[in-house]
């Protein structure tokens, strides 16, 4: 069984097997950029409000 062919999810460009699925470094990073970035999301239903954080993030605040 042969690996199938691939493009790039990004740019559409042929695969690279070094960097897979990717076409290469440049198209690797920017999809990890994007998640970093949480340019990926998935739906869901909102947060309750007592689920939410608060908008101190500090490690000495208090907790939620």
């Amino acid at each position: 069984m042969s690996p199938k062919a691939s493009s790039c999810p990004i740019c559409g460009q042929p695969a690279h097997p070094d960097t897979r699925p990717f076409c290469g470094k440049a198209c690797r990073d920017r999809d990890l950029l994007q998640w970093l970035g949480e340019g990926y999301r998935v739906p869901g239903a909102p947060a309750a409000d007592e689920m939410k954080k608060s908008d101190d993030y500090g490690v000495d605040s208090p907790p939620d």
